[in-house]
């Protein structure tokens, strides 16, 4: 059911699908969709749930205990991250997610709860962390995590909803998290470039 909430939002957008429209498409009827989703919300939220926060909630354990060099655990998470956008049907949600937001801020909110408000912290925590062992530069945490998650999310918005995308056509999201990590780890680091992982 979830596939194809999915589908009927990025074709149709949040405000225009129909839960029969949804019960049509996974060949169900209207009140088994309503008996698992009592709502439209809750597809959507059903849909982010399992698309997003699987990949922050794994992560987290790591982000939070992690004593090494922070560019270690924060290179393995925007690597699976990207790993997991580059499936059409996963990039689809934050695609739909960036689109209906500024419509639907119930939208912003649930995103915030599952996802940001658990990995930010952790973020942070862990750029503390590297400042406070001298492996980063002596650098805001806070602002430093938005350094990190902003370029993607621009990046994904200028590709989806603006329709500027790189050289080739697509998102080309191996390409672009390398060359922002590159220029993230040369703009905190304190160790010279060849010492960097």
């Amino acid at each position: 059911m979830l596939d194809a909430a999915r589908a009927v939002f990025v074709e149709k957008g949040y405000a225009a699908a129909k839960v029969d429209e949804v019960a049509r498409r996974a060949g169900v009827s209207k009140g088994t969709v309503y008996l698992y989703f009592p709502s439209k919300e809750a597809l959507i939220e059903g849909i982010v749930r399992r698309a997003v926060a699987p990949i922050a909630l794994r992560a987290l354990p790591d982000l939070e205990t992690y004593e090494g060099d922070p560019r270690v655990p924060i290179t393995m998470l925007l690597t699976v991250l990207i790993q997991q956008l580059a499936r059409p049907e996963a990039i689809a949600v934050p695609k739909l997610v960036l689109r209906e937001v500024l419509s639907f801020p119930f939208i912003a909110t649930f995103y915030r709860n599952e996802v940001l408000d658990k990995v930010m912290p952790a973020l942070i925590g862990l750029i503390r962390r590297g400042v406070e062992s001298g492996t980063l530069r002596k650098v805001d945490p806070e602002l430093t995590v938005r350094s990190i998650i902003g370029p993607l999310l621009a990046h994904v918005a200028l590709g989806e909803l603006f329709g500027i995308m790189p050289a080739g056509g697509d998102l080309a999201l191996e390409r672009f998290v390398a060359n922002h990590l590159d220029i993230l780890f040369h703009g905190i680091s304190t160790q010279p470039a060849e010492a960097r992982p």
